[in-house]
């Protein structure tokens, strides 16, 4: 007897209806998912952490070296508007790299800048010998979680190429191309340089020219800035080229209470013209011409008119 054959191909498949029995596909599915299980399987946190944190650190130095940057401000020649002073949290600022790619510098920017070679730094920053002390302390610079390399200034622009800049009018104020400026900015600590009456005054200084290329930086703190007035030597040398300006401080990102733009009033906008260079007895000199003279004129008027008079009568 004849036994009839069955319909069903593979061993370990049971007899059932057709519309029960798995297609090859899900077979096939079933099969790989046991085979590849462990590569579809996902990574833990914990072991993706280190790698985003690495990604993250790297996109944190590629912005801030082409794009912007976070610096510390550790020292208080830019109070109040950027605050850094010793026991205290000094500002983070956010410095942006690229405007002066497409613009010149301007009087009132505040700006971040490479200190020419004879310029020295303002605060003191002891040099470790720990070798890892010093990569944590650079990659904290690089991510603006630590000071500024010692050759790193911010100063406000006062004055820019072709200006002359000289120190002070009566009022006390900064001179630029004969005109007061307006400086609204500046802050005096108490005990620094005052007059008889004890008002706060300016350090002086003679007219200086801004070579071309170059700009005219102060600080806002006045009286306690290392700036364009005492660094370089004097004179010309105290201007910064302007290839050193890294970028613009824009933003004051902490700490959190003092978050909001940095100022970039310009002071000449509103600059009042003055007349400068002659001394008091020079400026007086129109006056005093003017009253000698009054005397020969009324007497000679006198004469002219007498003599005209009796030329009149002759006639008559």
């Amino acid at each position: 007897m004849v036994e009839p054959v069955s319909q069903n191909t593979s061993e370990d498949e049971p007899d059932r209806p057709e519309e029960e029995r798995p297609t090859r596909a899900s077979r096939r599915g079933r099969s790989g998912s046991k085979k590849f299980g462990k590569v579809n399987k996902k990574r833990s946190f914990w072991k993706e952490l280190p790698i985003l944190i690495v990604v993250a650190l790297v996109l944190t130095i590629l912005i801030q070296q082409f794009l912007a940057k976070v610096y510390m401000i550790p020292s208080g020649s830019m109070e109040t508007t950027l605050h850094g002073c010793a026991g205290c949290t000094g500002d983070r600022i956010l410095v942006d790299r690229i405007t002066y790619d497409f613009t010149d510098p301007g009087p009132g920017d505040v700006v971040v800048f490479k200190g020419p070679p004879a310029w020295v730094g303002e605060i003191d920053t002891p040099e470790s010998s720990n070798i890892f002390v010093t990569g944590f302390r650079t990659l904290g610079s690089l991510i603006g979680f630590a000071p500024p390399d010692e050759r790193d200034f911010v100063k406000r622009i006062i004055a820019t190429a072709g200006q002359t800049v000289q120190c002070c009018d009566p009022q006390n104020r900064v001179i630029v191309d004969g005109k007061a400026l307006d400086e609204p900015y500046i802050h005096w600590e108490p005990g620094s340089n005052v007059d008889e009456s004890g008002k706060p005054i300016q350090d002086t200084f003679a007219p200086v020219k801004v070579p071309a290329g170059y700009v005219w930086v102060m600080g806002d703190n006045r009286n306690n800035s290392s700036d364009s007035r005492r660094q370089g030597g004097g004179g010309v040398n105290g201007a910064i080229p302007v290839e050193n300006i890294i970028g613009k401080a824009r933003v004051i990102v902490l700490p959190p209470g003092r978050w909001g733009g940095v100022s970039d009033h310009n002071p000449q906008a509103n600059a009042q013209p003055l007349a400068l260079g002659a001394p008091a007895w020079q400026q007086g000199l129109p006056l005093g011409v003017g009253i000698a003279s009054a005397w020969p004129v009324l007497f000679l008027g006198r004469r002219m008119t007498a003599g005209v008079r009796k030329a009149v009568d002759r006639r008559r």
